[in-house]
């Protein structure tokens, strides 16, 4: 018998360097956050095994790890929504259910590690985050330190109000964690017991959030007490003269308790004790314990103070985070003012401002210490700067101004040149009655983000429509006018009459597909918000294009969830919402009032006020179709439910700045009657006393008085419609021969299409059928069996529904040198080639009638 020794037991699968791999977890789990789906071990179990390469069994990874990722994949979620969520809620008490939410949809920590036990490693849980953070008061001029900072859970929300970090974790995989978070970032590994020994002389924080371990010092193996009272000495050693110290500590560390008087005699020997408040243990029990914890602030002396406890030392116990903050907000007072040398820097204002008081301690009013969001607090100014121009004259141009006898011309800048600003990825065109005209010199500057200009977020096209729209709007038309209180009449008024109001000029935009419209809207949008306009409405068609204008919005660096949906906010309610681009449908706006709920355009009115004078962006403005009574062929056509809401919109608000977004503007002039900010009637630029008037004269000019209002539209500097170009478009025929098998299918199939009986109600349906049966039965290349029947089929719709529309200027065709040819590629491309099967070989262009199948 052959004796085997046993093996020697395989090490365990454990990566030398975990923290990209929690990383790579918590990017996973991270989108099932934003859609509000809960994480529990078997969603995080088989995420960690395909990071790791094996099994908690195996040792490749634990169950500490596990929930650290989750804790990464809230940090990332913070990052990605936490300034919209803070901007949506308005104030700390409202965001607390939404975080606490958030932190619900975590597992609940229920295994401990070796080192979680010897460290204390319990990380702030994201409610009792909130209410620090509410406590700090931090504005974006602070450098904000957290000695143990764990996995940025503390730190990530003191990023997202503006706040400077410096960051210090002792736990090496947890400082590596830091230092791929927060890139950039000073993230030291020193023993947050001697901070203060170990930074740089030149770092001197204005705010310090801790959490530090209750009794867990470095390199002690036994327990010991002092261990929050050191970190605490540290760190106050470090902070700055008039900078605030939150902590979270154990709920015994109080001064009132007789173990720990003599350690806050020496705290606040330097500093102000002006707040402390326990929670329950419930606040930290997803997190691995429940011990019962407090928060305290200190505010550290200036020159000259003496510290002292001014905190009220009787409250009970807070039940949960909720209630702590609810004190936090009665109780803290303002901070103290820094010195200048103590301040980051000035950056952009904080959702959650801080208060500075020049003067020392007084005794604080309920209205000064109440912590709330203020609209005129939430306005957080971007980095943004005028886009400067060069006006062209028309000398200039020399040759190029030159006008071939093609319809379409290539479009370019004719009035303005935009230095570093990108040509667009595809070349525009536009028609040649467009072309022939240059629209007015500007003197608007519009105010954008660097990026968007150095980044090519915009091209020198889209730029060219937020420069006119924002010179658009700052003109009103002529007259003055009375609106009634349904907002449904208007009527002349004298200029002194009392009630009487001036309507702002609007602006339309009539771009076709690729020339990124959706991205021009938003470029407008940004500039208004970027001058403190921080309310807007935009107006879409349906309820899925929600996604394209928050895409658009992002696109040029912007939190994508402020664009809201006021589907989100019940009809006849207020919409609390402080700032924000809010998003509806015409369907919804029709909406009329119903018992004690108030119509939607009142609800939308009462958010925006009376006096806005933001941006109102009407996308497929052609929805609104019919805001007039018009004369058709069977007698009068009522005004439908939409277009009529889209006036009374425009009419309740005299001062906003109206953009109408249309490629097809209009079919008929009667569906012109929802542009009355374009002031085609009753005002100076146009010869119209009223709507009637110009109705009658432009049906009586027929399609050729539309193209001359295009192009006087663009000579005022209102209007521009451009499209993609079909130069560089390549047709390629792919032939599919036939073979002895396939043949007789053919022939038989074109024969029955031969005899497809004539088409009911007369007409040329049948013998047209006939006729391309007998050609297609003659040709030589074409696909076998069923396939070319339905190709034959669906010929007459896809010629139907391509046909070009008379509408207010557009046209499929680029130029006269494309005709008989197609194609277009999808909204912001083009297409490099195009394939097109056919059972008669009319890829080839011979017959013109299918030029657009």
């Amino acid at each position: 018998m052959t004796f085997l020794p046993p093996l020697a037991p395989l090490p365990p699968l454990r990566p030398m360097d975990p923290a990209p791999a929690i990383i790579a977890v918590a990017e996973a789990l991270q989108p099932d956050l934003a859609q509000g789906a809960p994480i529990d071990a078997s969603r995080l179990r088989p995420e960690m095994e395909r990071a790791f390469g094996g099994s908690d069994a195996s040792g490749a990874w634990d169950w500490k790890l596990a929930y650290e990722a989750g804790e990464v994949a809230l940090v990332l979620f913070l990052r990605k929504f936490g300034r919209a969520l803070l901007a949506r809620a308005g104030s700390p008490a409202a965001l607390m259910p939404i975080l606490t939410k958030v932190a619900g949809l975590l597992p609940s920590h229920t295994r401990r590690s070796e080192e979680m036990e010897r460290f204390q490693q319990f990380s702030t849980p994201l409610p009792m985050g909130l209410a620090a953070l509410a406590a700090a008061q931090i504005t974006p001029r602070d450098l904000v330190l957290e000695p143990s900072a764990g996995t940025g859970l503390l730190a990530i929300l003191a990023e997202i109000v503006g706040g400077s970090l410096a960051l210090n974790e002792l736990a090496s995989m947890r400082a590596d964690l830091l230092q791929l978070l927060f890139p950039g970032r000073p993230v030291t590994r020193f023993d947050a017991a001697q901070i203060d020994d170990h930074l740089d002389a030149g770092l001197r924080p204005s705010v310090i959030l801790m959490n530090p371990p209750f009794s867990a010092l470095a390199n002690v193996e036994d327990r010991t007490t002092e261990a929050t009272a050191r970190h605490l000495r540290s760190a106050l050693a470090r902070l700055a003269p008039g900078g605030r110290l939150v902590a979270i500590t154990g709920a015994g560390f109080a001064p009132d308790t007789p173990a720990w008087a003599e350690a806050f005699a020496r705290l606040t020997e330097t500093a102000h004790l002006v707040f402390t408040g326990a929670v329950s243990g419930a606040a930290f029990a997803r997190h691995g314990t429940n011990f019962e914890t407090r928060l305290s602030v200190f505010d550290k002396c200036r020159g000259g103070e003496a510290g002292g406890i001014t905190a009220d030392l009787r409250q009970p116990i807070s039940p949960d985070a909720a209630d702590l903050l609810a004190r936090i907000l009665r109780e803290v007072p303002p901070r103290l003012e820094l010195e200048q040398d103590a301040l980051a820097g000035q950056g952009p204002s904080s959702p959650f401002p801080g208060s500075p008081v020049p003067a020392a301690r007084r005794p604080i009013s309920p209205a000064r210490a109440r912590f709330a969001v203020r609209p005129a607090q939430v306005l957080t100014p971007i980095e943004a700067e005028e886009i400067d121009y060069a006006l062209r004259d028309a000398a200039e141009d020399g040759g190029a101004a030159h006008l071939s006898d093609a319809i379409y011309e290539t479009f370019r800048l004719q009035t303005i040149d935009i230095p570093g600003a990108a040509a667009h990825p595809t070349k525009l065109v536009q028609s040649a009655a467009m072309a022939s005209v240059a629209p007015p010199k500007p003197s608007y500057r519009p105010k954008l983000p660097t990026a968007v200009l150095r980044d090519g977020l915009l091209s020198d096209a889209q730029l060219e429509t937020v420069i006119y729209a924002g010179e658009a709007h700052g003109a009103h038309l002529a007259g003055s006018w009375i609106v009634d209180e349904t907002g449904d009449m208007v009527s002349a008024a004298p200029d002194d009459a009392a009630d009487a109001v001036r309507f702002r000029r609007g602006f339309f935009l009539g771009d076709g597909t690729g020339a990124g419209k959706g991205r021009q809207s938003a470029g407008i949008l940004l500039d208004n918000w970027a001058q403190g306009r921080r309310k807007a409405l935009w107006i879409s068609k349906s309820d899925k294009l929600l996604e394209d204008a928050q895409r658009d919005w992002s696109a040029l660096g912007q939190e994508r969830l402020l664009v809201t949906p006021l589907s989100r906010f019940a009809q006849g309610r207020d919409i609390p919402l402080s700032e924000g681009i809010l998003f509806t449908t015409y369907a919804t706006l029709r909406s009329e009032e119903r018992g004690a709920k108030k119509s939607r355009v009142d609800q939308i009115v009462d958010w925006l006020g009376a006096d806005f004078d933001g941006v109102i962006l009407f996308d497929e403005s052609h929805a609104m179709a019919n805001a007039a009574v018009a004369r058709g062929e069977r007698g009068d056509q009522s005004a439908s439910l939409q277009g009529r809401a889209g006036l009374r919109l425009q009419h309740r608000l005299p001062n906003a700045r109206v953009v109408y977004v249309s490629a097809t503007g209009a079919t008929t002039v009667h569906n012109l009657a929802y542009a009355q900010r374009l002031g085609l009637w009753g005002g100076e630029d146009f010869p119209f006393a009223t709507r009637a008037e110009f109705v009658e004269a432009i049906e009586a000019g027929g399609v050729a008085a539309m193209e001359v209002l295009a192009r006087d539209l663009r000579a005022l500097g209102l209007y521009t419609a451009r499209s993609l170009s079909y130069d560089g478009v390549e047709y390629e025929m792919l032939e599919h021969a036939l073979t002895p098998k396939t043949a007789p299918h053919l022939r038989c199939l074109c024969r029955g299409f031969r005899h497809h009986p004539q088409q009911p109600g007369g007409g040329d349906g049948g013998g047209e059928h006939h006729r391309r049966g007998r050609r297609a039965e003659r040709v030589g290349h074409a696909e076998p069996t069923g396939q070319i029947g339905r190709a034959v089929c669906l010929r007459e719709r896809q010629a139907a529904l391509l046909r070009p529309s008379a509408h207010l200027d557009e046209n499929p065709h680029a130029d006269r040198r494309d005709r008989g040819r197609s194609g277009g590629g999808p909204c912001g491309g083009r297409p490099d080639r195009l394939h097109r099967r056919g059972a008669d070989g009319a890829a080839s262009g011979r017959d013109p009638d299918r030029g657009l199948e």
